[in-house]
């Protein structure tokens, strides 16, 4: 027996979020075109394989439609999303030109701080330029959210969730910045180095990605076919490995260093209990072992960061529908962690932001491990 976590359709898509800097004119916000369809919106979600940028300057997000087809649209904005200083320039130097946060908005105040003097210097990621894969729905859209100073969201899907305009206009109206969506696949590897280097080219660096793409499905070991768990490594393992070296090219190529952020899962350290995902469960461990390895290779010869999140369950929407099939699970996921309660995807845009950012500048080849006491037990 086979139980999908997500739509069959979405088994083979990942997603992606990138931000870059605030633009100096109007013409700096300028989307670009790609070979995948460009959309502005709010925020970056993934349906499929895609990967989403929000940036200062102007941003792109992109998802991929599996391996078929791509389209791409981009949120800028300094507020959420990722936010960077500029070499040279003090970010507080521009504080006083930042709009103000929404007080009525608490998500909107929060991303708004970033680009403010409400925060330590080493947390802003003014200036900076982020790509985010799987950015266009879900937790990839959240993060995406978290850092848009400069943000290009890539996922698979023809158009982000709608959950996305809102966020693009909040980025474009409230923090003076923008976000972009694209749609590509990550296991297009000739089209995700198209778009990444693309998006080098128009913004002149690239200073963060957070890979967030990625599948899961419930199958019984006897039964897991070897094109289902190829499928699952594939997305999972492969594509997160693709998306950080199509990052890394651009980051090398600029000498501007960079962090990268895996998004792995709690599943890659334990059993989860009374679930049936050995493939997935796999993959999320590969990916914790794939960010030490890249982690040794590009620190010190490269100045890159790369470090993973392993968070727990997450209300999205997609688990709502799981729970309204299996209704059992909603009572006994919290009772499985030291908080008995499940996390929502807002709360893990803090260690977004800190991991992006100069503030976890001596961080590297580590585990953020996020599931309320899940695996401490």
């Amino acid at each position: 027996m086979t139980i999908n976590l997500l739509p069959r359709a979405l088994l083979r898509t990942t997603s992606s979020l990138l931000l870059t800097p605030r633009p100096a004119t109007a013409a700096a916000a300028t989307t670009t075109k790609t070979r995948t369809t460009t959309t502005t919106t709010t925020t970056a979600s993934s349906p499929k394989t895609a990967t989403a940028t929000a940036t200062t300057r102007r941003s792109f997000s992109a998802s991929a439609r599996g391996a078929r087809s791509s389209s791409s649209s981009s949120i800028t904005g300094t507020g959420s999303g990722i936010s960077g200083s500029k070499d040279g320039k003090n970010e507080d130097d521009d504080a006083a030109a930042a709009p103000p946060a929404p007080a009525a908005d608490k998500a909107s105040t929060a991303t708004a701080y970033l680009g403010t003097r409400k925060r330590l210097p080493e947390f802003s990621l003014r200036d900076k330029v982020v790509l985010v894969s799987g950015g266009a729905r879900g937790l990839g859209l959240t993060l995406a959210e978290a850092l848009l100073e400069a943000v290009y969201a890539l996922d698979r899907l023809p158009v982000p969730s709608p959950a996305f305009a809102p966020i693009q206009e909040r980025a474009r109206t409230s923090l003076g910045t923008s976000l972009h969506y694209r749609q590509v696949d990550v296991r297009d590897v000739a089209g995700l180095n198209d778009v990444v280097t693309q998006i080098g080219d128009e913004c002149g660096r690239l200073d963060g990605l957070i890979a967030a793409a990625g599948i899961q499905q419930e199958t019984p070991a006897l039964e897991y076919t070897a094109s289902d768990a190829n499928r699952m490594l594939e997305v999972n393992v492969t594509g997160a490995f693709m998306t950080a070296q199509a990052a890394a090219k651009q980051m090398i190529r600029f000498g501007r260093g960079g962090s990268i952020v895996l998004i792995a899962s709690m599943s890659g350290s334990v059993a989860n209990r009374g679930l049936i995902c050995p493939a997935y469960n796999a993959s999320k461990a590969a990916v914790i072992q794939l960010a030490r390895n890249l982690a040794s290779e590009w620190g010190a010869a490269h100045g890159i960061r790369v470090n993973t999140i392993s968070p727990g369950y997450i209300v999205t929407a997609m688990v709502e529908e799981l729970f309204a099939r299996f209704p059992e699970r909603r009572r006994d996921w919290p009772a499985q962690n030291m908080l008995g309660r499940l996390s929502g995807p807002e709360e893990y845009r803090g260690a977004a932001v800190f991991l992006v950012s100069d503030a976890s500048s001596f961080m590297t080849g580590a585990d953020l491990r996020m599931d309320g006491g899940h695996a401490a037990w």
